[in-house]
C-alpha cells in the first residue's frame, strides 16, 4: 500500500488526528488534500489544506507553533490518517492558545462546555 491507496473525499481531502508522540494526547483534527500530505512526507513539518483559506497550511509559520513528524499511520479503510508529532515553540496547537484544540469538556448534566485547561500563548499577541 501507498500514498496513492489514501481514499480522498469528494472534494479531494482526507480527515487527520494530530497526536502528541511523547504523551499521547490529542492535539487537533484537520483536513489534507494529496498536495499537503505530499508535503508533510516530504519536509517532516506537518502541512494541511485550509479549507476557509483554500490553501496550503503549514502548522506554525505564523505561531511558530510548528508539529515535526514522528510517525504517520492509516486507519483500515484508508480514508483517515493519524500523525504523531512532536510539537513545537509554546506548545501549543491551537490557534486560540490552547495546547490542544480539545480544551474544552462536555458537561454531560446540561449540554454546557467546560474549559479545562490554560492558554500557553495569546494568539493577539502574533504578528501576521
Amino acid at each position: 500500500m501507498d500514498i496513492d491507496t489514501i481514499k480522498f473525499n469528494d472534494k479531494g481531502l482526507v480527515p487527520v488526528i494530530t497526536q502528541d508522540a511523547k504523551t499521547g494526547d490529542i492535539l487537533m483534527f484537520a483536513w489534507m488534500n494529496r498536495e499537503s500530505l505530499e508535503k508533510t512526507l516530504e519536509t517532516g513539518i506537518m502541512t494541511y489544506w485550509s479549507r476557509s483559506r483554500q490553501e496550503l497550511w503549514i502548522k506554525g509559520n505564523t505561531s511558530g507553533n510548528t508539529q515535526v513528524v514522528r510517525e504517520g499511520f492509516v486507519d483500515c479503510d484508508a480514508d483517515c490518517l493519524l500523525f504523531k508529532v512532536d510539537q513545537q515553540g509554546a506548545g501549543a496547537a491551537c490557534h486560540l492558545g490552547y495546547r490542544s484544540c480539545f480544551f474544552r469538556k462536555i458537561n454531560p448534566q446540561d449540554g454546557s462546555f467546560i474549559v479545562i485547561a490554560r492558554k500557553v500563548f495569546d494568539p493577539g499577541e502574533l504578528s501576521t
